[in-house]
C-alpha cells in the first residue's frame, strides 16, 4: 500500500476564497492526510465572515492575528512562523499553502530546501516566482468562478417562496460551508496549443528525456516536469499526463506493455545502431 504524505495545510484566509476550499481539500486527500489544518486572519474582519462555517465543518483551526495596519501582513508573518515551527517539529512530509501571495515565495524555497514537498493552491495569475517555487501549483480559478457570489445568495434569499410550494429543508449543496467540487474544465486542442508556455515545456521535456531511438518514456517525461516546474495536468482539466499529451495532438505515442513512449509528431525516430562485430 502506498504511503500517504503527512501534510500541514496552512491557509492565508486574507488571500484565498472560501469557495475553493472543497477543491483544495479534495486534492490534498489524493496526496495524503492533512494532520494539521490552520487558517490565518483577523477573524473580526467582515471580509472573513464567510469562512466561519467552512472552518467548523472541515475541522480547520482558525488562528487569530489582528491586523495592526490597514495594509499590513501580520497574518502572513504568523503563518510563516508557524510553518517553520512545524518544519522543525519533523512530523510532516509536505506542506500545502492556500494563497496567491508572492510574499510566501521565500518560505516555499526554505521548505523545499529541507526536502519538503510544497503544494500551492492559488489563482493562475499568481506571480510566476511563487508558482514555480512550489513542487506543484494547483489553479483554483475554476472553483472560484463556479461558486455563487454573496450578492447572488442575497438576491435568491430575497425572492418570495410560492405558497403552493412548501419550503424544503436546506441541503448540503446549499449550505454555505459546503461547496460542490468542480474540476477544471478540459482545455481543447486549440487552447492547449495556444498556451506557448505549456507547449514549450512539453517539448523541452521530451527533448531532454529522449533516448537514442528518438523516443521518450512518458514516466521520464513526467519526472522531468516535476523536477523543472510546478506543472500538473489537472490545471488543464486532465487527470494524468498521457491524456493531456494526446489532446495536444503534437506528439506521437506508442504503448509497449506498461510502458508508454512519446515523440514530437512528424519526427521519424532513429533506428538503434548496432555495434559492429
Amino acid at each position: 500500500m502506498k504511503n500517504s504524505l503527512r501534510i500541514a495545510l496552512l491557509i492565508d484566509a486574507d488571500n484565498a476564497s472560501v469557495s475553493t476550499l472543497d477543491y483544495v481539500l479534495g486534492e490534498i486527500a489524493d496526496l495524503g492526510m492533512a494532520n494539521v489544518r490552520r487558517a490565518y486572519g483577523d477573524w473580526g474582519s467582515p471580509h472573513l465572515k464567510g469562512w466561519r462555517e467552512a472552518l467548523l465543518s472541515n475541522a480547520i483551526q482558525p488562528v487569530q492575528q489582528i491586523a495592526y495596519t490597514n495594509k499590513g501582513n501580520a497574518s502572513d508573518m504568523a503563518m510563516v512562523i508557524e510553518a517553520m515551527d512545524l518544519l522543525h517539529a519533523g512530523a510532516f512530509d509536505a506542506f500545502a499553502l492556500m494563497s496567491s501571495d508572492s510574499d510566501f515565495t521565500p518560505l516555499v524555497m526554505r521548505l523545499r530546501s529541507a526536502n519538503m514537498h510544497v503544494y500551492g493552491f492559488g489563482k493562475s495569475q499568481a506571480p510566476t516566482a511563487f508558482k514555480r517555487a512550489c513542487s506543484v501549483f494547483f489553479y483554483v480559478d475554476a472553483q472560484e468562478e463556479a461558486a455563487p457570489s454573496p450578492e447572488h445568495k442575497v438576491e435568491a434569499a430575497a425572492l418570495p417562496t410560492p405558497i403552493t410550494s412548501p419550503a424544503k429543508p436546506p441541503s448540503a449543496t446549499t449550505n454555505a460551508a459546503t461547496i460542490k467540487l468542480v474540476q477544471p474544465s478540459k482545455k481543447t486542442k486549440n487552447e492547449l496549443r495556444g498556451d506557448t508556455g505549456l507547449v514549450n515545456l512539453l517539448r523541452n521535456a521530451t527533448e531532454a528525456s529522449k533516448r537514442e531511438d528518438g523516443w521518450s518514456h512518458l514516466g521520464t517525461v513526467g519526472q522531468y516536469l516535476v523536477n523543472r516546474s510546478s506543472f500538473t495536468p489537472k490545471n488543464f482539466g486532465y487527470s494524468t499526463l498521457k491524456p493531456l499529451i494526446v489532446a495536444t495532438d503534437l506528439f506521437e505515442l506508442h504503448e509497449d506493455g506498461n510502458h508508454v513512449r512519446a515523440k514530437p509528431a512528424g519526427k521519424t525516430p532513429k533506428k538503434a545502431t548496432k555495434n559492429p562485430a
